[in-house]
């Protein structure tokens, strides 16, 4: 059955994954990308994420072949897994106003081996250090790290409405590759909330293709959620 499961290895993608204990090494900004400190320039905010009130989810469309009932006990057809943590740190910074200038420092990070569904042994599966699947107790962490912020700010009657856009670095099993996350905040007072969302392709971080006949199949894309709220400080 373990073996059946090995298509969540989808939940890798939430990002870099660096070895045990290991610090993930921040890849060098883009062309363009300021890197001087942008703390005490006038109008920008840091917002520090409450784990508390907040998770990121991965989303895995699998479907399960007439096969599968017998084998595993599931009808044929589509669905849906979803895993989530509240294991994420990291920080929003910008001038809410002016979004995209300058480019703050905007990153987070998750802690894989704490993704939870609604599977207890497939949870144990992807956490354990094995050969044929994701090992997240030897993965721990997960990082995303924003080069590049597009977007557009409105004042609205709660406060300030964001639409953006976070291009940046994602690592996946030391693999980087260029993602856009799209983030819809709302900015009340001092508190940030919203969601960030992006999909991608698995096999472009070297998962898959995730096809076990006559059993099952998992698409190569995959959707990743962070719902977050956010606090400002000095």
């Amino acid at each position: 059955m373990f073996r059946k499961c090995v298509w969540l290895l989808c939940i890798l993608a939430l990002g870099g994954c660096g070895r045990r204990d290991a610090t993930p090494q921040s890849p060098p900004a883009e062309a363009g990308a300021s890197s001087a400190p942008v703390e005490n320039v006038a109008g920008v905010r840091s917002f520090v994420i409450v784990p508390a009130e907040s998770k990121a989810s991965y989303h895995a469309s699998e479907e399960f072949f007439p096969a599968a009932l017998a084998k595993l006990g599931i009808d044929a057809g589509r669905a849906q897994a979803v895993g989530t943590t509240q294991a994420i740190e990291g920080r929003f910074q910008f001038d809410p106003e002016r979004p995209t200038a300058p480019l703050g420092e905007n990153t987070f990070t998750v802690r894989l081996n704490t993704l939870t569904s609604n599977q207890k042994k497939r949870d144990d599966y992807l956490r354990q250090i094995r050969d044929d699947g994701p090992s997240f107790d030897a993965y721990p962490l997960a990082t995303f790290r924003a080069t590049a912020i597009d977007g557009s700010s409105a004042v609205n009657a709660s406060g300030r409405e964001l639409n953006l856009k976070l291009t940046g670095d994602l690592t996946v099993r030391e693999i980087t590759k260029r993602e856009v996350f799209e983030v819809k905040a709302q900015l009340t007072g001092d508190t940030l909330t919203g969601v960030a969302t992006t999909r991608f392709l698995l096999t472009d971080f070297g998962i898959g293709p995730i096809d076990f006949p006559p059993l099952l199949a998992v698409a190569d894309a995959i959707g990743i959620e962070v719902q977050f709220t956010a606090r400002a400080v000095k």
